[in-house]
């Protein structure tokens, strides 16, 4: 498989996938599909529609170097978990407070997109249960890495990162980590998650509002 029609067609084929693995929506109550906004929500809810459950967001933001914010420093996701890349922050000198004023600014557009996604809304309860949190794909992983960190602290009894692309050493690096990853598609030459899809247009905050409204 060399790619995607568009995030619909990822959600499909990860669907299928999640049930050779034992996720099939048999046993729907204790399965909870969080995708990451806002792309991922887009694959989260092919997804969960397959498997015969609703779709809910994860809010993660990632933590941009100044000057270069598609380099990912870190990431912050909800329940104040913040997940640094040391190898990043140490090779560019960023100084500590550079990051923390960074998290300041992202912790703010996290909460107004919690807000505005869930319109009053309480998150779903993870303890106890299968979660399974989605994107539409992974380069360095460090904003998913803060979703499972989160994720993690409440205690569910299976945590799966289903995504439709990432480079081979990101997904061997969260399996070291003890996280179990179903990705289809781990090619060796990456140049960005869009490469590997046919429509990769931008998702709006309008349509995740929407996919949200539908799932509840």
């Amino acid at each position: 498989m060399d790619g995607y029609a568009d995030r619909a067609h990822a959600g499909r084929i990860l669907a299928a996938h999640l049930a050779e693995i034992g996720i099939d929506g048999n046993n729907a109550a204790d399965l909870v599909v969080l995708g990451l906004p806002r792309g991922g929500v887009v694959v989260a809810a092919e997804v969960a529609a397959r498997l015969g459950v609703p779709a809910d967001a994860f809010v993660v933001r990632k933590l941009g170097v100044p000057g270069h914010e598609e380099l990912a420093m870190g990431a912050i996701a909800t329940g104040g978990v913040r997940v640094l890349n040391e190898d990043v922050v140490a090779d560019l000198r960023i100084p500590l407070e550079t990051v923390d004023a960074v998290t300041e600014r992202e912790g703010e557009e996290l909460a107004r997109r919690e807000r505005s996604y869930r319109g009053g809304r309480e998150p779903p309860k993870l303890a106890g249960r299968t979660v399974v949190l989605v994107d539409d794909g992974l380069a360095t992983g460090a904003t998913m890495r803060a979703a499972v960190e989160a994720v993690r602290a409440q205690s569910p009894t299976r945590l799966v990162v289903a995504v439709p692309v990432a480079p081979p050493d990101t997904v061997a690096r969260f399996k070291t980590e003890g996280v179990e990853v179903l990705c289809p598609l781990t090619p060796r030459l990456f140049g960005g998650v869009g490469q590997f899809y046919g429509d990769f247009s931008q998702t709006t905050d309008d349509e995740v509002r929407a996919i949200l409204a539908t799932a509840d």
